[in-house]
């Protein structure tokens, strides 16, 4: 069986945090700068201003918050393209059955005047 990346709306998000559901932001250092990020969100950096990444570093760091296939987590970029990338990569390839990503990013985040810490 398939799994799939599902959206969460900024505005349906209040749940999840509810439930202590991981937030995880993908994003480059510089970014979590320039525009904060979700408040208890965890930082791990996927892709560097190159566009590289290091997978086997990433997952053993993610796996650290996301300890089972079954747990929820909602990644959280500045568009939402790279959290696509990532979590259809985690979704597909890797099983995770309820991997969500932020609908439009922190772009929309922000957009919708949400809460942030620096």
């Amino acid at each position: 069986m398939n799994n799939i990346l599902k959206n969460v709306h900024p505005q349906d998000i209040e749940p999840f945090i509810d439930e202590n559901t991981p937030i995880i932001d993908i994003r480059r250092e510089d970014e979590f700068i320039a525009t904060g990020i979700i408040k208890g969100a965890h930082k791990l950096t996927f892709f560097n201003e190159y566009g590289q990444h290091d997978l086997e570093k990433w997952l053993k760091e993610f796996k650290e918050i996301v300890k089972d296939k079954k747990d929820k987590f909602i990644l959280v970029c500045a568009h939402a393209n790279r959290t696509k990338t990532v979590g259809d990569f985690l979704a597909n390839k890797l099983s995770y059955e309820n991997a969500y990503h932020l609908e439009g990013g922190m772009a929309l985040w922000l957009s919708q005047g949400k809460e942030v810490v620096f």
